[in-house]
């Protein structure tokens, strides 16, 4: 195993010629695919990791400078994927993921046949013509929350972000996987997510995109979808799922999982 890999905990599960490469998001770990992995091992090669800073990572190796902004984990991306020697795949990315996709996908188009893109967002916070859902003030009030104490900041964002209450079996799985991150880096990962502007980036994005989202989101608007579609460069489709949160794969996999599988089977139809 090479360096990279064992950084992010790399797995590569399953046997086929199509190469999967699931990316998670916010607050979780590579354990928030439990549900569609199985489905995808029988036909698919399937590539999994931890982002820099996800519990089951070392903290040590997190660098606060590379993580201040989404190019990082960009890098990251395109490491894990020249270190396995991957020459095409279709990602599947949710929330920031999703659009560290796009970003690795403007170097080097030619390794993603198509992104799939779970809760994405490229910019969180409300602007002149734009609704990202989040005033400045919004933001602050979660960061300070975070700093000042992180075990009840998570047992108040956890249903909220999920869409259930304590006793979920989701909301106590995100519960689970934000407790396992490092409080000063969850702040620090929060920061950069929630402060970033990725609108400019999106009409170089030219791999085919499918954008998938919930009715109901704390963290992404429904109009944020479709602000992703209309600029895009490449080909995109928009489904809005009957679904509630904002880790829909991990709270709603009956109504998800069957929408991820179709969506990964078939290509946009132009």
């Amino acid at each position: 195993m090479g360096i990279v890999e064992e950084a992010h905990n790399v797995r590569v599960l399953g046997a086929g010629e199509q190469i999967i490469v699931l990316a998670h998001g916010f607050g979780t770990d590579q354990s928030v695919w439990k549900h569609l992995v199985p489905h995808l091992v029988d036909n698919h090669r399937v590539i999994l990791f931890d982002n820099m800073g996800a519990g089951p990572t070392n903290p040590d190796y997190f660098d606060f400078d590379r993580y201040s902004s989404l190019d990082g984990y960009a890098y990251d991306l395109l490491a894990i994927l020249e270190e396995l020697h991957v020459e095409s795949c279709i990602l599947v990315g949710h929330s920031v993921s999703a659009i560290v996709g796009a970003l690795a996908s403007i170097s080097r188009p030619d390794l993603f046949t198509k992104i799939i893109m779970i809760s994405a967002s490229p910019r969180y916070l409300n602007d002149v013509d734009y609704f990202g859902g989040f005033e400045q003030e919004d933001l602050e009030q979660l960061f300070n929350a975070m700093q000042s104490n992180y075990k009840a900041w998570v047992s108040g964002f956890a249903p909220l972000a999920v869409g259930g209450d304590m006793d979920s079996v989701a909301v106590q799985e995100f519960s689970r996987t934000l407790f396992n991150i490092r409080p000063d880096i969850a702040l620090s990962v929060a920061q950069t997510i929630f402060q970033s502007d990725m609108r400019q980036f999106l009409s170089l994005v030219v791999v085919p995109c499918h954008i998938l989202q919930s009715s109901k989101d704390l963290a992404v608007p429904v109009v944020v979808a479709e602000y992703l579609h209309r600029n895009l460069g490449g080909d995109s489709i928009v489904e809005v799922m009957a679904s509630d949160g904002h880790l829909p794969q991990l709270s709603s996999p009956d109504i998800v999982i069957p929408v991820l599988l179709r969506h990964i089977q078939h290509d946009i139809i132009v």
